[in-house]
C-alpha cells in the first residue's frame, strides 16, 4: 500500500509533515490551496479514516499511526479554531 507525508503549514507558520498510509489524501486537500482550519481538520479526519480503513480492509487491522497522526493534527489546529480568518496551506504531498 502506497503511503505518503502531505506537509502542511498552520496559521502560525509552523510546518508540519503528516503521515497517512494511503494516497486518499490527494481526493481530499490539494497543493498550494488554502484551507480554514475547521476545513481542514474535517477533511484530515475523513482522509486519514479513510486511509486506516483501507489498511483495515487490506490487513485485517486499521493503521494506528494514520489515526495518531489524526490526534497531533487535531491538537495543533484546536488552538486555531476561534479564529475565522485562519487557515492551512497544504504545501506538498511526498511519496
Amino acid at each position: 500500500m502506497p503511503e505518503m507525508i502531505f506537509h502542511v503549514r498552520w496559521p502560525d507558520g509552523q510546518e508540519s509533515d503528516c503521515y497517512s498510509p494511503s494516497l486518499v489524501i490527494r481526493e481530499h486537500f490539494t497543493p498550494g490551496q488554502d484551507y480554514p482550519v475547521r476545513d481542514f481538520l474535517e477533511k484530515a479526519d475523513t482522509a486519514l479514516t479513510d486511509a486506516s480503513e483501507r489498511v483495515r480492509a487490506r490487513y485485517g487491522f486499521a493503521c494506528s499511526r494514520a489515526l495518531g497522526q489524526l490526534q497531533a493534527i487535531r491538537q495543533v489546529g484546536a488552538p486555531f479554531l476561534t479564529r475565522p480568518d485562519a487557515l492551512v496551506r497544504v504545501l506538498s504531498f511526498k511519496f
